[in-house]
């Protein structure tokens, strides 16, 4: 018998998940399938929950936003209480949700860029595809408004980011009008010059990390010729071996090869998907207007595969004309104030889950899952498995009784403390209302939903506060 079951009179465990994304909502639902009375209370930055799911997913992918369904259940128990538009750092610290909760799990997930370490990069027209994609999904903490006056555009990575920028590159706004973008996201994409859409990957197609629905969908737009050179399909015996061992390598390169090989069909937007190809400078010309340094080309060196599925450089070097390059290279963690981060993987040093301090022993009673727990990498199977991993260690440490006992036990300590504080916090009631305001703005137009962009216009419609009603 268990600690926990030899105590039936014992309170509550009371968590705290920092993180509304798919890898916090996880976790809380490992907890409450963990048969264990819980009391769960889910932090997140932004006014509307969801992280990468609302902000993180092009617009014209719908079927990807279904998963918000799934995550909809678990934020409809009564077990579970959403805080949004609470810092942590700022509204609280760390040490203060150690005094009302038994346990914090840190779910954070990854919105920053990695760096693209070539000369040039500093210049202006290079740009991170997670700003991009801050953009276009109306994120409140990204820009408004977009540069999109080049011609001819460069997407560095063979990831499905990088499919996905490039892809709203190559479409036009009225295509993407029936999606949910602002009116702000369309105004900038009528205003897209974009005709030449170049994306590098410096290995092969057995080693590009698109999934292949995804590579398979560019196709489906009447406005992108979409292209591959016959002489980048190549694959030495390790590639072989992964088409053997993956079906989903598989599908790929025989998608990559269907492009190669196939008549064009004359759409006006090229897509060029470039493979061999490693960028080592990004070269720049002085803008007449400005007087300014800008983006005028990218300069990529011809790669080859060594046999081990990896490629070393041949001397051949390339130029290509264009006017802004994207790096799609992987997202990164910001470190989370109060606990311990690793600046050279840009995640939470942890144990199964369990924080660790500086000398790798575990903090009692702080946990991490998703990507800020492994880096920025895996699939939907991957957040749950951590998360149940993370949950199951919580739970071993809260039978074994080694968490640290809160001082304020009463779930509602923490909101007082909020509204002493003046936070206008939202809740889940809150996501409900501003949803129907969002969705009733897009059905104004035909559309299903219409986001907001402003911070104070998603609190105002979650809060209903006094000038939301005038």
């Amino acid at each position: 018998m268990s600690t926990y079951d030899a105590q039936p009179t014992r309170r509550p465990l009371k968590v705290a998940v920092v993180g509304s994304g798919p890898a916090g909502i996880y976790a809380s639902d490992a907890l409450m399938k963990s048969g264990r009375d819980v009391s769960i209370d889910i932090f997140e930055r932004l006014p509307a929950p969801f992280g990468l799911i609302r902000y993180g997913v092009a617009p014209d992918h719908p079927r990807i936003k279904g998963i918000i369904k799934s995550l909809h259940r678990v934020l409809d128990k009564p077990q579970v209480r959403l805080l949004g538009n609470v810092n942590i750092g700022s509204s609280l610290t760390v040490v203060e949700l150690q005094e009302y909760y038994d346990a914090v799990i840190f779910a954070t997930g990854a919105t920053g860029d990695r760096d693209l370490t070539v000369p040039g990069a500093e210049l202006k027209g290079h740009h991170g595809a997670g700003e991009f994609v801050g953009f276009y999904d109306s994120h409140p903490e990204f820009s408004r408004e977009w540069d999109l006056s080049a011609e001819s555009v460069a997407v560095v990575g063979v990831g499905n980011v990088g499919l996905d920028v490039a892809r709203i590159l190559a479409k036009t706004a009225d295509e993407l009008l029936p999606t949910e973008i602002a009116d702000n996201v369309y105004s900038g994409l009528s205003h897209n010059a974009a005709r030449e859409i170049h994306v590098f990957g410096r290995r092969g197609p057995a080693q590009a990390k698109f999934t292949p629905l995804e590579l398979k969908e560019l196709d489906h737009s009447p406005t992108i010729e979409v292209v591959v050179n016959p002489e980048d399909i190549d694959y030495d015996e390790a590639s072989a071996n992964l088409r053997r061992e993956s079906k989903i390598t598989d599908q790929v390169c025989s998608i990559l090869e269907s492009y190669a090989i196939r008549e064009p069909k004359g759409a006006p937007h090229k897509l060029f998907i470039h493979f061999f190809e490693a960028p080592v400078e990004i070269i720049g010309e002085v803008d007449p207007e400005t007087g300014q340094q800008r983006v005028a080309a990218i300069r990529t060196e011809r790669t080859q595969l060594d046999g081990t599925g990896n490629v070393h450089g041949t001397g051949e070097y390339t130029e290509w004309p264009v006017g802004a390059v994207y790096r799609a290279v992987g997202y990164q963690s910001d470190p989370v104030p109060g606990v311990p981060f690793s600046n050279s993987t840009h995640t939470i040093p942890n144990g199964g889950g369990r924080v660790l301090d500086t000398d790798s022993t575990p903090i009692p009673g702080l946990y991490t899952t998703g990507w800020v727990r492994r880096g920025p990498v895996g699939l939907i199977g991957n957040t749950k498995g951590d998360a149940n991993e993370t949950v199951g260690n919580l739970l071993a440490d809260w039978e074994a009784g080694t968490l640290p006992q809160p001082t304020h036990t009463d779930i509602d300590d923490v909101v007082k403390l909020l509204e002493e504080r003046g936070i206008e916090y939202t809740t889940w009631e809150g996501w409900q209302r501003l949803d129907a305001a969002e969705r009733a703005a897009g059905e104004a137009e035909g559309r299903e939903r219409k986001k907001f962009v402003e911070w104070a216009d998603m609190v105002a419609h979650s809060r209903e506060t006094l000038s939301a009603r005038v």
